[in-house]
């Protein structure tokens, strides 16, 4: 089984991978952050050094989804391959970062890429406001997260929204991060636990909508005849 965390930088994705790993006894992976070449010289210079970091990172990504694919126990991922394609590929693209030619040479290498994965059996989002990401990026301090403009932030946020809710095709649980310390409250830690266990090991998913077909309490349609003096 496959569970993968998304949020934006600063909404405590590889906490939770950590204590819920911990909990589940599921394996951990995290994102290559410290050790990525690029990651500094994109922060100092995004425009010159936005298609390799994307490149390094889809690279990274893929490595990873081949594996979790072709493993025998359940792993929980720390950001995943379509979070970097749908959120910050798109938005370096529209801030002008990237060339018309990198982006769709890009795009047909993750489309390629995609004919060999699955989608994870279950993403749960981290969705928090700008200054409780503002707050966690100043706490634990790293060097180079310092510099990241509040503008870039909230452009984030946005295309979080937009790729979870639109474009996602798997199953989604959204936690509202604002006023959550689950390294620090153990009942805000259990009350997502629950929820995963609903969605993931319940009678049926919490998730699914009443309209969805998959829903038990979805009514089975009714197939109208055509009309013999309409039909062709």
């Amino acid at each position: 089984m496959h569970v993968a965390i998304a949020g934006n930088i600063g909404s405590g994705k590889s906490t939770l991978t950590q204590l819920l790993a911990r909990h589940y006894g599921w394996e951990a992976r995290y994102e290559a952050v410290d050790h990525n070449p690029y990651l500094e010289d994109y922060y100092r210079d995004i425009h010159r050094w936005s298609f390799n970091l994307e490149v390094y990172f889809l690279k990274e990504r893929f490595r990873d989804l081949i594996a979790i694919s072709q493993a025998d126990h359940t792993i929980i991922q720390d950001r995943t391959i379509y979070e970097g394609v749908y959120v910050f590929m798109e938005n370096n693209r529209d801030m002008g970062n990237l060339s018309e030619r990198d982006y769709t040479t890009y795009m047909e290498l993750f489309e390629q890429m995609m004919t060999l994965v699955q989608v994870p059996d279950l993403m749960i989002y981290l969705k928090a406001s700008v200054p409780h990401l503002v707050g966690n990026i100043q706490k634990r301090g790293r060097s180079y997260e310092q510099s990241i403009q509040l503008e870039y932030l909230q452009n984030l946020n946005r295309r979080y929204d937009d790729f979870i809710f639109h474009k996602y095709p798997g199953q989604v649980m959204v936690v509202e991060k604002d006023g959550l310390d689950f390294k620090q409250n153990p009942k805000d830690l259990a009350a997502i636990i629950d929820r995963i266990d609903a969605t993931l090991f319940g009678l049926f998913s919490s998730l699914t909508p009443p309209n969805h077909p998959n829903h038990p309490n979805h009514p089975t349609p009714t197939l109208t005849p055509p009309n013999p003096c309409t039909s062709q």
